[in-house]
Protein backbone atom coordinates (compact mmCIF):
# COMPACT_ATOMS: atom_id res chain seq x y z
CA UNK A 1 0.00 0.00 0.00
CA UNK A 2 2.77 2.45 0.94
CA UNK A 3 4.76 1.70 -2.21
CA UNK A 4 1.67 2.19 -4.33
CA UNK A 5 0.98 5.49 -2.55
CA UNK A 6 4.51 6.74 -3.19
CA UNK A 7 4.36 5.76 -6.86
CA UNK A 8 0.92 7.37 -7.19
CA UNK A 9 2.22 10.60 -5.63
CA UNK A 10 5.35 10.71 -7.78
CA UNK A 11 3.36 10.18 -10.97
CA UNK A 12 1.03 13.02 -9.94
CA UNK A 13 4.01 15.30 -9.31
CA UNK A 14 5.61 14.37 -12.64
CA UNK A 15 2.36 15.27 -14.39
CA UNK A 16 2.16 18.61 -12.58
CA UNK A 17 5.80 19.32 -13.35
CA UNK A 18 5.36 18.52 -17.03
CA UNK A 19 2.48 20.98 -17.30
CA UNK A 20 4.17 23.74 -15.32
CA UNK A 21 7.62 23.54 -16.89
CA UNK A 22 6.20 22.86 -20.34
CA UNK A 23 4.08 26.01 -20.14
CA UNK A 24 7.01 28.00 -18.71
CA UNK A 25 9.32 26.80 -21.47
CA UNK A 26 12.17 26.22 -19.03
CA UNK A 27 13.21 24.14 -16.04
CA UNK A 28 14.80 27.22 -14.46
CA UNK A 29 11.80 28.02 -12.27
CA UNK A 30 12.81 27.71 -8.60
CA UNK A 31 9.33 28.37 -7.23
CA UNK A 32 7.86 25.48 -9.21
CA UNK A 33 10.57 23.18 -7.87
CA UNK A 34 9.76 24.34 -4.34
CA UNK A 35 6.08 23.63 -4.96
CA UNK A 36 6.77 20.10 -6.18
CA UNK A 37 9.16 19.44 -3.30
CA UNK A 38 6.68 20.71 -0.72
CA UNK A 39 3.83 18.76 -2.27
CA UNK A 40 5.94 15.61 -2.46
CA UNK A 41 7.10 15.70 1.15
CA UNK A 42 3.72 16.62 2.59
CA UNK A 43 1.70 14.25 0.39
CA UNK A 44 3.93 11.25 1.04
CA UNK A 45 3.99 12.06 4.75
CA UNK A 46 0.19 12.33 4.83
CA UNK A 47 -0.17 9.13 2.81
CA UNK A 48 2.18 7.28 5.14
CA UNK A 49 0.13 8.45 8.12
CA UNK A 50 -3.06 7.24 6.45
CA UNK A 51 -1.49 3.88 5.62
CA UNK A 52 -0.86 3.36 9.32
CA UNK A 53 -4.04 4.87 10.79
CA UNK A 54 -6.72 4.27 8.13
CA UNK A 55 -5.62 2.08 5.20
CA UNK A 56 -9.20 1.75 3.96
CA UNK A 57 -9.43 5.51 3.47
CA UNK A 58 -6.03 5.59 1.77
CA UNK A 59 -7.27 2.94 -0.66
CA UNK A 60 -10.33 5.09 -1.37
CA UNK A 61 -8.17 8.19 -1.90
CA UNK A 62 -6.04 6.34 -4.46
CA UNK A 63 -8.99 4.88 -6.36
CA UNK A 64 -9.96 5.96 -9.85
CA UNK A 65 -12.29 8.91 -10.37
CA UNK A 66 -14.92 6.86 -12.21
CA UNK A 67 -16.37 4.35 -9.74
CA UNK A 68 -19.40 2.14 -9.29
CA UNK A 69 -22.00 4.00 -7.28
CA UNK A 70 -20.55 7.42 -8.08
CA UNK A 71 -23.26 10.01 -8.62
CA UNK A 72 -24.08 10.97 -12.19
CA UNK A 73 -23.26 14.65 -11.77
CA UNK A 74 -19.86 13.78 -10.26
CA UNK A 75 -18.98 11.65 -13.29
CA UNK A 76 -19.33 14.84 -15.33
CA UNK A 77 -17.78 17.16 -12.76
CA UNK A 78 -14.52 15.26 -12.27
CA UNK A 79 -13.36 15.31 -15.95
CA UNK A 80 -14.34 18.98 -16.19
CA UNK A 81 -12.37 19.69 -13.01
CA UNK A 82 -9.34 17.87 -14.47
CA UNK A 83 -9.52 20.00 -17.61
CA UNK A 84 -9.83 23.18 -15.55
CA UNK A 85 -6.91 22.15 -13.32
CA UNK A 86 -4.72 21.48 -16.35
CA UNK A 87 -5.58 24.82 -17.93
CA UNK A 88 -4.89 26.59 -14.62
CA UNK A 89 -1.40 25.10 -14.31
CA UNK A 90 -0.60 25.98 -17.91
CA UNK A 91 -1.84 29.54 -17.42
CA UNK A 92 0.38 30.02 -14.37
CA UNK A 93 3.43 28.71 -16.19
CA UNK A 94 2.86 31.10 -19.07
CA UNK A 95 2.06 34.05 -16.81
CA UNK A 96 4.80 33.69 -14.21
CA UNK A 97 7.73 32.64 -16.42
CA UNK A 98 7.20 32.52 -20.18
CA UNK A 99 5.81 36.04 -20.61
CA UNK A 100 6.31 37.36 -17.03
CA UNK A 101 3.08 39.29 -16.82
CA UNK A 102 3.06 38.91 -13.03
CA UNK A 103 5.56 40.02 -10.40
CA UNK A 104 4.60 38.57 -7.03
CA UNK A 105 6.69 39.72 -4.03
CA UNK A 106 8.78 36.92 -2.44
CA UNK A 107 7.03 37.41 0.90
CA UNK A 108 3.70 36.50 -0.70
CA UNK A 109 5.27 33.43 -2.29
CA UNK A 110 6.36 32.31 1.18
CA UNK A 111 2.81 32.98 2.40
CA UNK A 112 1.51 30.80 -0.41
CA UNK A 113 3.81 27.94 0.59
CA UNK A 114 2.57 28.28 4.16
CA UNK A 115 -1.06 28.15 2.99
CA UNK A 116 -0.40 24.89 1.14
CA UNK A 117 1.24 23.39 4.24
CA UNK A 118 -1.62 24.45 6.51
CA UNK A 119 -4.15 22.98 4.07
CA UNK A 120 -2.51 19.55 3.97
CA UNK A 121 -2.00 19.39 7.74
CA UNK A 122 -5.61 20.47 8.29
CA UNK A 123 -6.75 17.76 5.86
CA UNK A 124 -5.21 15.17 8.18
CA UNK A 125 -7.58 16.34 10.92
CA UNK A 126 -10.44 15.93 8.45
CA UNK A 127 -9.29 12.40 7.59
CA UNK A 128 -8.99 11.55 11.27
CA UNK A 129 -12.61 12.54 11.82
CA UNK A 130 -14.06 11.17 8.58
CA UNK A 131 -12.99 7.79 7.27
CA UNK A 132 -15.49 8.16 4.41
CA UNK A 133 -13.75 11.15 2.77
CA UNK A 134 -13.59 9.55 -0.67
CA UNK A 135 -12.45 11.59 -3.69
CA UNK A 136 -15.77 10.99 -5.46
CA UNK A 137 -19.37 11.53 -4.41
CA UNK A 138 -20.98 8.21 -3.55
CA UNK A 139 -22.71 6.41 -0.70
CA UNK A 140 -20.28 3.93 0.85
CA UNK A 141 -22.80 1.46 2.25
CA UNK A 142 -20.26 -1.38 2.14
CA UNK A 143 -18.09 0.56 4.60
CA UNK A 144 -20.94 1.42 6.97
CA UNK A 145 -21.20 5.02 5.78
CA UNK A 146 -22.63 7.29 8.49
CA UNK A 147 -22.93 11.01 9.21
CA UNK A 148 -19.84 12.61 10.73
CA UNK A 149 -20.76 15.55 12.95
CA UNK A 150 -17.73 16.01 15.22
CA UNK A 151 -14.30 17.58 14.90
CA UNK A 152 -14.11 20.02 11.98
CA UNK A 153 -17.51 18.73 10.79
CA UNK A 154 -19.10 20.33 13.85
CA UNK A 155 -18.06 23.73 12.48
CA UNK A 156 -18.70 23.45 8.72
CA UNK A 157 -20.22 20.76 6.54
CA UNK A 158 -17.31 20.57 4.09
CA UNK A 159 -14.08 21.22 6.01
CA UNK A 160 -11.90 19.62 3.32
CA UNK A 161 -13.26 22.01 0.69
CA UNK A 162 -12.77 24.88 3.13
CA UNK A 163 -9.14 23.91 3.59
CA UNK A 164 -8.72 23.58 -0.17
CA UNK A 165 -9.28 27.34 -0.48
CA UNK A 166 -5.90 27.86 1.22
CA UNK A 167 -4.32 25.42 -1.22
CA UNK A 168 -5.90 27.04 -4.26
CA UNK A 169 -4.80 30.51 -3.16
CA UNK A 170 -1.38 29.31 -2.05
CA UNK A 171 -0.35 27.74 -5.34
CA UNK A 172 -0.49 30.85 -7.54
CA UNK A 173 1.15 32.93 -4.81
CA UNK A 174 4.01 30.46 -4.49
CA UNK A 175 4.35 30.19 -8.27
CA UNK A 176 4.16 33.97 -8.71
CA UNK A 177 1.04 34.30 -10.87
CA UNK A 178 -1.56 37.01 -10.32
CA UNK A 179 -3.60 35.56 -13.17
CA UNK A 180 -3.62 32.20 -11.43
CA UNK A 181 -4.81 33.88 -8.25
CA UNK A 182 -7.55 35.67 -10.19
CA UNK A 183 -8.91 32.26 -11.23
CA UNK A 184 -9.31 31.09 -7.62
CA UNK A 185 -12.85 32.50 -7.11
CA UNK A 186 -13.98 30.52 -10.17
CA UNK A 187 -12.35 27.35 -8.80
CA UNK A 188 -13.96 27.89 -5.39
CA UNK A 189 -17.32 28.41 -7.09
CA UNK A 190 -16.82 25.07 -8.82
CA UNK A 191 -16.24 23.16 -5.60
CA UNK A 192 -19.09 25.10 -4.03
CA UNK A 193 -21.42 23.88 -6.75
CA UNK A 194 -20.17 20.34 -6.18
CA UNK A 195 -20.78 20.69 -2.44
CA UNK A 196 -24.41 21.71 -3.02
CA UNK A 197 -25.08 18.76 -5.33
CA UNK A 198 -23.21 16.40 -2.99
CA UNK A 199 -25.48 17.47 -0.14
CA UNK A 200 -28.55 16.69 -2.21
CA UNK A 201 -27.28 13.14 -2.76
CA UNK A 202 -26.36 12.61 0.90
CA UNK A 203 -29.60 14.14 2.21
CA UNK A 204 -31.58 11.73 0.02
CA UNK A 205 -29.50 8.59 0.63
CA UNK A 206 -27.65 8.89 3.96
CA UNK A 207 -29.69 8.55 7.15
CA UNK A 208 -29.35 11.59 9.37
CA UNK A 209 -27.68 13.89 6.86
CA UNK A 210 -30.67 16.18 6.44
CA UNK A 211 -30.78 16.67 10.22
CA UNK A 212 -27.02 17.32 10.20
CA UNK A 213 -27.51 20.06 7.60
CA UNK A 214 -30.02 21.75 9.88
CA UNK A 215 -27.62 21.45 12.82
CA UNK A 216 -24.50 22.74 11.02
CA UNK A 217 -25.63 25.70 8.93
CA UNK A 218 -22.48 26.66 7.02
CA UNK A 219 -20.71 24.80 4.24
CA UNK A 220 -17.25 26.36 3.99
CA UNK A 221 -16.84 29.41 6.23
CA UNK A 222 -18.84 30.05 9.45
CA UNK A 223 -21.22 33.03 9.19
CA UNK A 224 -20.36 33.44 5.48
CA UNK A 225 -21.58 30.39 3.51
Amino acid sequence: MIVRMIVHTLLWLVGMGALLFGAAGTLAWPNAWWLLLEMGVLSIGAGWWLAVTDPALLAERMSVFGQRGQSRFDRVFMPCAAIGWTAWLVLMGIDAVRVRWSQVPPALSVLGALGICVCIVFTLFVFRANSYAAPVVKLQAERGHRVIDFGPYAVVRHPMYAGAILYLAGMPLLLGSWLGLACVPLLVAGIGWRAVLEERILAAQLDGYAAYMRKVRYRFVPYVW
